[in-house]
């Protein structure tokens, strides 16, 4: 999705010229499955970070497109709404130092992009969803000016047969909304973590991504606010799932954990966008079949919360990438990279330590303690072969830190980055205190003042502190 396309008007000759295209590139794609011509080589990283630009209230500033003009970094893109960017990190082995390399490069992405944001009187946020956000923003007034938003708002709808969608989430204060475009989803902003694998670890290594999803979300939880209502400990979930429905089943969400674990390849995933999926975007590319350009438009139009992805080298040799798209944006640099840290080591010393983790803790569990989590945080019950039920606290602790740390150590990160990092994870356990627990702690303290809990933030969010340092 983070390619532009030159139209948003499509017929239905463009439909089955693009399915044609998607078939043939199915099976090259199943071919090269079969011949192992992926790239094998060490583990390497990076991330995407989605994030606001606010003014001076904390509400959200409209200003995208100049802020890039100002801007001119690659690495930095527009999102659905005008008033949010993506930065992109440099892809890195992971050894060594690798992780203080990613701060170092994302601080000082941060640094110019708030440079670039105070000449337009504005300032940058990184929220899970940003507590200022109202109801009438979410309009296609506010809509990225670009083909491919306009393309999949309109197909959208044409699935949803005009039909507005509905938004439902239970909580503390019970949301219900209508609404007539998909411009709910600007509301989520996330840390999407990329993991390149060697081809005959991916399947592994993309089940592990499913099991560890819950802890991560727990850990990781930033979003429990949303339109001033007191909704999940990471709302960002269910909002996320329900503001580009096009259908009932779990066959044919669009944005979903899936049905089951993967079997043999993740080639199962791409099969699946072949034959469960309409198509969305159906914009024809000139290129060579060989660029699967049409597969991976069409994957990049199907959110699963872990995400394969197909890319390729510099010299054009094809690779495998996993999306671990279950982190929220925020609550600081620092944050953001431990949970890198974190994800990359639990999937790591899991593949290593843990013989045959899939059948122990089944599909159906690993969904239910990811939604769970999505809940009720670092206090939700968890599932765990041998613990039949422990809060999510006390799993992290006991369990999966030892395998990260064990990870990273088998990635060759040094030890004392391992420490640094991982540090971080420890200290939000030891007080109990994500950046959604932090929010809540506020508004109990200071009441549903959501303009003075997004200054509060943003004060604790440039001091550079990791959220289980913030006072409230």
């Amino acid at each position: 999705m983070g390619q532009e396309i030159t139209s948003s008007q499509f017929g239905p000759e463009d439909f089955a010229a693009f399915k044609a295209r998607l078939e043939a590139e199915t099976r090259l794609l199943e071919q090269w499955f079969l011949d192992g011509v992926f790239a094998d080589g060490p583990a390497i990283g990076g991330f995407e970070l989605e994030c606001c630009l606010l003014d001076r209230q904390g509400d959200p500033a409209p200003l995208n497109q100049p802020f890039l003009e100002r801007l001119k970094n690659p690495l930095v893109v527009p999102e659905l709404a005008t008033f949010n960017l993506e930065i992109n990190s440099t892809a890195r082995p992971l050894e060594g130092t690798v992780f203080s390399l990613m701060a170092d490069e994302l601080n000082h992405l941060w640094a110019d992009c708030n440079r670039v944001a105070v000449g337009l009187d504005a300032r940058m946020g990184m929220f899970g969803i940003l507590p200022t956000l109202r109801p009438q923003q979410l309009t296609l007034a506010n809509m990225s000016p670009l083909n491919r938003y306009q393309a999949l708002n309109e197909q959208v709808f044409k699935l949803r047969q005009g039909k507005p969608v509905i938004l439902d989430i239970e909580g503390k204060q019970p949301m219900h909304l209508r609404h007539a475009d998909v411009m709910l989803e600007s509301a989520t902003t996330s840390f999407q973590i990329h993991l390149q694998v060697n081809p005959e670890r991916a399947a592994r290594i993309y089940n592990l991504s499913k099991i560890v999803s819950g802890p991560m979300v727990a850990v990781c939880a930033n979003s429990p606010f949303l339109f001033g209502r007191e909704l999940w400990e990471e709302t960002r979930i269910p909002l996320f799932e329900q503001s580009i429905s096009v259908g009932a089943s779990d066959l044919t969400k669009r944005v979903s954990f899936g049905v089951r674990y993967v079997y043999e390849s993740i080639l199962e995933n791409f099969t699946a966008n072949l034959q469960r999926y309409p198509v969305l975007l159906p914009h024809l590319l000139d290129e060579p079949v060989e660029r699967l350009a049409h597969l991976r438009l069409h994957n990049g139009t199907i959110w699963r919360w872990n995400r394969p992805l197909i890319g390729f080298d510099a010299s054009g040799k094809p690779h495998l990438r996993i999306e671990h798209r279950v982190v929220p944006a925020g609550p600081s640099v620092v944050d953001c990279i431990a949970n890198a840290a974190l994800y990359f080591g639990l999937v790591t010393g899991l593949a290593a330590l843990e013989d045959g983790l899939e059948r122990k803790l089944g599909f159906l569990r690993a969904r239910s303690n990811f939604y769970a989590a999505a809940r009720y945080g670092l206090a939700a019950e968890l599932f765990w072969p041998d613990w039949p039920h422990i809060s999510a606290t006390e799993l992290i602790q006991k369990v999966l830190l030892p395998r990260a740390r064990a990870g990273l150590t088998l990635l060759g990160v040094t030890a004392q980055e391992i420490d640094l990092w991982l540090g971080v994870i420890e200290g939000r356990l030891a007080r109990r205190q994500t950046g959604a627990s932090w929010q809540r702690a506020w508004v109990a303290r200071n009441g549903p003042d959501m303009q003075g809990l997004t200054q509060a933030y943003l004060e604790h969010q440039q001091s550079g502190q990791p959220v289980h340092a913030w006072r409230v």
